[in-house]
């Protein structure tokens, strides 16, 4: 698709791949929605790059069901969803409780579902549309002290494989990056965070948009990005 066509929602998009993506689609002509939790951070972010935002907990199925509205109702045309929006805990199985477990469940896999399931019905009536989920190389194997992030990765996988079969025939290319870490918030500012060895936003924000600007009669269906050399 031309870059200037796309008009995208972005999940988890105050920080971070999320922020950094919605920035790139803007910078090249598109139009995007930026969504997250926090309003007045969301609402600094959206400003910072020109993005619209609409403040909405992707793991709360009646606020799902009104963000994507809202985003067809200001994009008539809304035909790509970044699925982004994601978090971790970590700690050993023994050590991990339900609590924590269902609540990283909640957002990583029940609320890309949901937001995924609400812009399908759009895209499906429109018979064209995008949908790029947002995993990890956590979703290539695991490792310890990971057992609820890797979970919900490997589970986003899942998903992406069985929208992408049920999804084609509407014209609606279902696509996945694996990012490995990644210089952002989600690691708590703690692990280099200024490492010129390491991955940014910018780098996976940038295989994103070249995955979507492919000519539409083809797509990439799985990308995984690595640093080269990280110390």
């Amino acid at each position: 698709m031309q870059p200037g066509s796309i008009r995208a929602l972005v999940t988890g998009g105050s920080s971070g791949i999320g922020l950094a993506t919605a920035a790139a689609i803007i910078a090249g002509g598109g139009s995007a929605v930026i969504c997250g939790r926090d309003r007045k951070k969301l609402e600094r972010a959206a400003e910072s790059i020109g993005a619209h935002s609409i403040t909405a907990d992707v793991s709360d199925e009646t606020a799902v069901v009104a963000l994507v509205r809202q985003v067809v109702e200001r994009f008539e045309d809304y035909n790509v969803l970044i699925n982004n929006a994601g978090f971790g805990h970590w700690a050993s199985l023994v050590q991990t409780s339900r609590a924590d477990f269902q609540k990283v469940w909640e957002t990583n896999v029940l609320g890309a579902m949901l937001v995924a399931r609400e812009s399908a019905r759009h895209f499906v009536k429109r018979n064209y549309g995008n949908i790029v989920n947002v995993a990890s190389t956590s979703a290539q194997r695991g490792g310890a002290n990971a057992t609820s992030y890797v979970a919900t990765k490997f589970a986003l996988s899942g998903m992406t494989e069985c929208w992408r079969v049920e999804l084609r025939q509407h014209n609606i290319r279902v696509m996945q990056i694996n990012p490995s870490e990644v210089q952002t918030e989600f690691f708590g500012g703690s692990r280099g965070r200024n490492n010129p060895t390491k991955l940014h936003s910018e780098d996976i924000a940038h295989v994103i948009c070249s995955m979507l600007e492919l000519e539409d009669r083809g797509f990439v269906t799985e990308a995984t990005v690595w640093a080269t050399n990280p110390k």
